[in-house]
């Protein structure tokens, strides 16, 4: 009846969630479902309170509660974040756009030297970092070849492009990938059955194999290799990227295996050794708005989920790079929708009913003046 009531009720209601296990998995069954019911209970209660006094004590106070009502668009990276010294140069696969020439300008504005690549020419995403990072001294430089990461010779090559222009690699991040299109697998050709799966897997494969050879030759260096996932990775379904999910899966028992190798070794076999360290990790984007998202995708799925948790390349790299930098730890994992990230998604547009800057209310993209956009909607980085 009156705002103590509602005080009252919360407090009792979280003590509730949050102490008893049993009654929550009842209530909401699904791990996720009791995550955000707990969450909701928690801000419920700081709503009408307008503290969290009658919160019991085990509610988390991570900061991202506090900021739940604050807009988070800004794509700018923090000073603290740029001060990492270089500690070897960064090799990028699939960045002559989208979210892996965004991960490239993030290292160039620390000073790391970037070797960017993909399947087609990246001289034109080069000369754009180049001219973005032109009056900046203490930026790194940026070195461009192409790259078909399906095949070992073409792998190979990047390898000694990279071993020649860095001279030390700290950094391989395994970006290039893609989904074949959103389709019945009785639908997809065999031929885009093999493409994807050589990409995505295959793609992988080489390239790990060809930067941990590398890595280890390295005296006195750590190299870091970042595998990313998608979509799939945790075993849920994929409807329409059968292929891509699947790829997508083997990815986390791929590093799970990796640092095994490397930090216990092969049973029945001597622990090899080698002169540079190496660590193996899995990367997250999430949802980023590049074709990889945008293509075969229909209003529903531009209206939720992308336009609740997708995000622009730019932010999805300010958010990645310093988390990448900070992985110290073999088979380390690194989010960009981490459940913080998504809880206050959720809660901004569902319980705040705040609008999405990207998607609009029919479920087109938003295309802000001033910027280009391709056909699908994607818009240009450079």
């Amino acid at each position: 009846k009156n705002k103590t009531d509602i005080c009252l009720l919360c407090s009792v209601w979280s003590a509730l969630i949050w102490s008893d296990n049993t009654t929550c998995s009842l209530l909401f069954p699904g791990k996720i479902m009791k995550m955000i019911m707990k969450s909701v209970t928690v801000l419920l209660l700081s709503f009408f309170s307008g503290a969290l006094a009658f919160a019991p004590v085990q509610t988390p106070t991570n900061a991202a509660y506090g900021a739940l009502s604050s807009s988070s668009t800004s794509f700018s990276t923090s000073s603290s974040s740029l001060n990492a010294m270089p500690d070897g140069g960064v090799v990028i696969t699939g960045s002559a756009g989208g979210v892996g020439y965004a991960y490239a300008g993030e290292f160039l504005q620390r000073g790391y030297d970037v070797v960017i690549c993909d399947v087609k020419d990246c001289s034109s995403a080069a000369a754009a970092l180049e001219r973005k990072f032109a009056n900046d001294p203490t930026a790194g430089k940026v070195f461009h070849t192409q790259c078909d990461v399906s095949d070992q010779a073409s792998v190979k090559s990047l390898g000694e492009f990279a071993k020649s222009n860095l001279n030390t690699i700290g950094y391989w991040i395994n970006n290039a990938g893609i989904n074949g299109g959103r389709r019945d697998l009785r639908d997809v050709s065999m031929n885009m059955v093999e493409t994807v799966i050589k990409v995505n897997l295959l793609g992988i494969l080489f390239c790990t194999k060809v930067a941990m050879d590398i890595l280890g030759e390295q005296k006195g260096v750590t190299g870091h290799i970042f595998n990313t996932v998608g979509s799939g990775v945790k075993g849920g379904g994929t409807p329409g990227y059968a292929c891509y999910g699947a790829t997508k899966r083997g990815l986390p028992q791929l590093t799970a295996t990796l640092v095994k190798e490397l930090d216990e070794g092969v049973q029945g076999f001597d622990k090899k050794t080698t002169k540079g360290k190496i660590q193996v990790h899995s990367l997250s984007p999430g949802m980023v708005f590049t074709r990889l998202l945008l293509d075969d995708s229909t209003p529903e799925l531009r209206k939720f989920p992308f336009g609740v948790l997708a995000a622009q390349p730019e932010e999805v790299a300010a958010d990645l790079i310093p988390k990448i930098l900070a992985a110290n730890k073999n088979g380390s994992s690194v989010e960009f929708l981490t459940t913080d990230r998504i809880l206050k998604a959720f809660f901004e547009r569902f319980i705040l009913q705040k609008k999405s800057e990207y998607i609009d209310d029919d479920g087109n993209v938003i295309r802000m003046p001033g910027e280009q956009y391709d056909d699908l909607g994607v818009r240009s980085l450079f």
